[in-house]
């Protein structure tokens, strides 16, 4: 079981350079994903297909990025409820 908790913690983002890699990979993948729908769909619907793939991008990200602001947040606050008063 402890194997398994160790080689789970390798998919979790932890910082904002790790999830700014993770958005950089997407968004190759989008760009790649809309060249090839402009090669297959010529012309006005081929630029609105590549133009949904790279604005699920800038989505995704926006969620992650909030998403790790949030995390931290959670953890402070966690970390205040467990500091012992001061006397």
């Amino acid at each position: 079981m402890q194997v398994l908790r160790k080689i789970g913690r390798l998919f979790v983002i932890k910082s904002n350079w790790e999830a700014y890699l993770i958005i950089y990979a997407l968004a190759l993948g989008a760009t790649s994903r809309g060249a090839s729908y402009l090669h297959e769909y010529p012309g006005t619907g081929g630029w609105l297909l590549f133009l949904a793939t790279t604005g699920a991008v800038f989505m995704a990200g926006a969620k992650i990025l909030d998403c790790l602001k949030h995390e931290k947040a959670a953890r402070l606050a966690t970390a205040q409820e467990t500091r012992l008063p001061q006397d």
